[in-house]
C-alpha cells in the first residue's frame, strides 16, 4: 500500500526547551483512510503535524510525502493536494465567510485569474457541507469560535485536495456540529481521501478513525487499530488517570468501538497509591 506521509526517526526540539517536542518518531500513514493523532497536552501532536506538512524542519530524521522529501515540494504544490486546518489562525484582513472559503481555490487559479464556474460551484458545495452557507455574507470577526472553525474547514474542502491535515477540527463545536464534522471526515476517507487529524476526543477518534497514533512526551506510546491502542493499561499510563474501557453500544457502524470512561472518587486515590513513588 502506498504511503501519503512517512516519518523516519524524526527529532524536533524548540529553542531553550528542556526536551524534544518530537523525539525519534517513525510512522507511516497509508493513502486513504482516517488517522487520529492523540495524546495529552504537550505530547507533541501539533508539532508532529507541522513537521509532516513541512512548516517545521526536524533537527534529525526525515519526512516524506508521497515518497518525495517534504522539502522537495513547493508550497503551491502542497496547497493543491493537502487541505490544512490549523489550530490557531489570525485573519490578515477583514473578510466575509465566502471570501475566506474562496481562498481554498487560490492554488487552482493563475495570477489575477477570476473565479470560474467550477470554482464557484466548489465554494458553494464546501460551505454547504460545513454548514456555513447561511453565514456567507457575514464577516469573519462576527462569528463565534465554532463558526470560524467550520468556515476554515469549508475552505479546506473547497480546495478539493487528496489529503487533509486537521488540527483540532472540532474544537469549540457543539455536539451536533462535532458529530457532523466527524461523519464528513469519515465519508471523505471512504471516498479515498487521506485524513489526518489531531484531536483530544478519544471516544470519537475510536468511533471514526481507522488508525490511532497515541503520543506521550514526544514519542509514540501506541499505534494501531482503536481496540489495540485504547486499552485500560495504555490509557492510564499515558494520561495518569483511572479509566474503564467499554464497547460502544451502538447502533451504527461504530458499534463495539472502545470508549474511555474516566473514573472518579476512590478510584483516583487508588491509582495514586499504585503509582511508582506513591
Amino acid at each position: 500500500m502506498s504511503a501519503t506521509w512517512r516519518a523516519t526517526d524524526v527529532v524536533f526540539r524548540y529553542p531553550d526547551a528542556d526536551r524534544a517536542a518530537v523525539d525519534g518518531v517513525s510512522l507511516t500513514l497509508p493513502s486513504g483512510g482516517c488517522t487520529a493523532l492523540l495524546g495529552p497536552n504537550g505530547a507533541g501532536k501539533s508539532t508532529l503535524l507541522h513537521l509532516l506538512l513541512g512548516t517545521l524542519v526536524p533537527q534529525s530524521g526525515s519526512i516524506h510525502f508521497r515518497d518525495r522529501p517534504i522539502t522537495a515540494w513547493s508550497r503551491n504544490e502542497l496547497a493543491r493536494i493537502v487541505g490544512v486546518l490549523p489550530q490557531h489562525e489570525d485573519a490578515p484582513f477583514p473578510m466575509t465567510v465566502r471570501d475566506c472559503v474562496a481562498m481554498g481555490r487560490y492554488p487552482h487559479l493563475g495570477p489575477w485569474q477570476r473565479e470560474r464556474t467550477r470554482d464557484r460551484d466548489a465554494i458553494l458545495d464546501a460551505m454547504g457541507r460545513a454548514h456555513v452557507l447561511a453565514l456567507a455574507g457575514r464577516g469573519m470577526s462576527e462569528l463565534s469560535g465554532g463558526e470560524r472553525q467550520r468556515v476554515r474547514l469549508a475552505r479546506a474542502l473547497a480546495q478539493h485536495p487528496d489529503a487533509f491535515a486537521l488540527d483540532e477540527p472540532t474544537a469549540a463545536l457543539d455536539v451536533r456540529h462535532e458529530m457532523a464534522i466527524f461523519e464528513l471526515l469519515r465519508n471523505l476517507a471512504r471516498q479515498g481521501a487521506t485524513v489526518l487529524l489531531v484531536t483530544h476526543n478519544l471516544n470519537l477518534a475510536a468511533r471514526y478513525a481507522d488508525h490511532l497514533v497515541l503520543m506521550d512526551q514526544g514519542r509514540i506510546a501506541a499505534a494501531g487499530a482503536p481496540a489495540a491502542v485504547l486499552t485500560r493499561a495504555i490509557v492510564q499510563r499515558v494520561y495518569g488517570w483511572p479509566v474503564e474501557i467499554v464497547p460502544h453500544r451502538g447502533p451504527g457502524p461504530d458499534t463495539g468501538a472502545p470508549q474511555v470512561v474516566p473514573l472518579a472518587g476512590e478510584a483516583c486515590a487508588q491509582l495514586d497509591e499504585d503509582s511508582p513513588g506513591a
